[in-house]
């Protein structure tokens, strides 16, 4: 094993400032590049016993780093906008399965009653979204190295999109069914509802190549005008989606960083493919 590798300061988290009440800020860790055992021996000492526990049920090596690397990122991360550190975060699930804040530490309370945040993990990619007084849900997808099959959009998509799909020259189909598809995964994780909304409830249109609309059926009890929604190619193997809340104000804009837990982070310019309005 490698020697330990040294910590950066992150005792201290920094204040959310009200300025950036407007933003989305977006995390994303390449958990491949972390390679030193003495790295991941650090980022283990953030994780909850419960969590170092799981760690250790799954069956594949890429399960399990992926897992404790996402677990640290968290963990670290929030500790960026509340003054909790990342040894002491609780979390729980809702009905759903969706992960949420436990923390009731007095001191906190305002930091964390209007915080969200929500993951999403690929092969070789970890996307983290952090906001505040708003509802999100992001989702990033491995779209070279995953075959789809046509019937999955035929089964589960709305009529309309399974007919834009089969117009769609055959070279195009893949990136055409993930860029749906992060879309639908972004919108019910932002609804934290998770599966429990019917796919083929609620659709995408793109109205040209830079825009994209979302339609809502009445069931749904949902106003398509609350949601924006960016898609963007963080590098050609993945696609990414984010669907959250206008609010009362502007809408929110998107930032980007690369992130290695327990190192550091760079600004990152993603590919930005397509939004609901311009930022």
């Amino acid at each position: 094993m490698s020697a330990p590798i040294s910590v950066l300061a992150t005792a201290a988290p920094a204040r959310f400032s009200e300025a950036n009440r407007s933003s989305i800020d977006v995390w994303l860790t390449y958990y491949d590049e972390i390679v030193d055992d003495g790295h991941l021996f650090e980022l283990r000492k953030l994780l909850s016993d419960e969590e170092v526990a799981q760690e250790g049920r799954f069956y594949f090596a890429d399960d399990r780093k992926r897992y404790l690397v996402t677990r640290s990122m968290v963990r670290t991360l929030l500790s960026r906008y509340a003054p909790i550190a990342p040894k002491h975060w609780e979390f729980s699930k809702n009905a759903y399965g969706r992960p949420m804040i436990a923390n009731s530490i007095l001191e906190a309370r305002d930091h964390l009653q209007d915080l969200s945040f929500n993951i999403s993990h690929t092969r070789g990619l970890i996307a983290l979204a952090v906001s505040r007084d708003r509802d999100l849900g992001i989702d990033v997808e491995h779209i070279s190295r995953r075959q789809i099959c046509l019937d999955i959009a035929q089964r589960y998509f709305a009529p309309s999109e399974v007919a834009d799909l089969s117009c769609v020259p055959p070279a195009r189909q893949q990136d055409r069914f993930f860029e749906y598809w992060t879309f639908k995964e972004s919108y019910i994780k932002a609804r934290s509802m998770g599966l429990s909304l019917p796919l083929d409830g609620f659709s995408f249109q793109f109205p040209h190549h830079r825009a994209v609309r979302i339609k809502i059926d009445p069931e749904l009890r949902d106003d398509a005008e609350r949601w924006s929604l960016w898609q963007y190619r963080p590098t050609t193997d993945y696609l990414l989606a984010i669907c959250a809340e206008r609010g009362d104000g502007a809408p929110p804009c998107v930032s980007m960083r690369k992130f290695t837990p327990l190192v550091g982070e760079v600004p990152l310019s993603a590919r930005h493919l397509r939004s609901s309005e311009p930022c």
